[in-house]
């Protein structure tokens, strides 16, 4: 399996925009290519001491990897409407990755996530080992790794080349925002990663693929 992650800032003037862009254009485009399974966005949960690097998140789950490398998504990946231009060209300290899926423990999809940046591959294998124990936190349903494929993880034009990161992050799916913060607490303290690593979202909504094509 694989999901793509866009993980990226908006300015608050074009704020209304991308998100109509995003709810009436860009999930449905995504969600319809051949290979995808569902689309998902998320904005940045109001949470006591809470400072996201980023205060929007979608993710696109894939069939598998090469998915990415179809004749269906290399045509929607290039030939964009104006629109997404438009918006792409709005977005701010922008994250693109094309990610590997391990699922680690759980099933579900939570009203909140819980995001962890792990820096590096040693470090998400620790992670993996955590996955039972994060999963018995109150609240919490899904955990899993992502890994980025370097080749494939091409950036957006609004992230920086030379500071770029390739990271893999852990995702917790919860049913509120305190739980997922609480699994994502806790796998920073057993990782020993700062708490600043840990990101909190709710879920603004989901779009089944299967759910697009039975409306056609």
């Amino acid at each position: 399996m694989g999901e793509l992650f866009i993980w990226t800032d908006i300015d608050p003037a074009h704020e209304g925009d991308f998100n109509q862009w995003y709810d009436r254009e860009h999930m449905a485009e995504r969600a319809g290519i051949p290979g995808f399974n569902w689309a998902r966005r998320y904005r940045a949960a109001s949470l006591e001491g809470h400072q996201p690097a980023r205060r929007y998140l979608a993710l696109y789950r894939t069939e598998s990897m090469g998915v990415f490398g179809s004749e269906p998504y290399r045509k929607a990946f290039t030939q964009q409407t104006e629109w997404s231009l438009t918006n792409f060209g709005r977005m701010g300290n922008t994250c693109r990755r094309v990610m590997i899926v391990s699922p680690l423990a759980g099933v579900g999809t939570g009203a909140a996530l819980g995001l962890l940046q792990l820096g590096d591959l040693l470090t998400a294998e620790r992670a993996a080992a955590l996955a039972a124990e994060l999963a018995q936190v109150d609240g919490a349903l899904t955990v899993r790794v992502l890994t980025p494929d370097p080749e494939l993880s091409t950036p957006l034009p609004s992230e920086d080349p030379a500071g770029r990161v390739l990271e893999p992050v852990l995702l917790v799916d919860a049913t509120t925002p305190e739980a997922a913060a609480a699994a994502v607490k806790l796998a920073a303290e057993k990782l020993a990663l700062a708490q600043d690593k840990a990101h909190i979202y709710s879920l603004l909504w989901d779009l089944q693929s299967n759910d697009l094509q039975a409306s056609r």
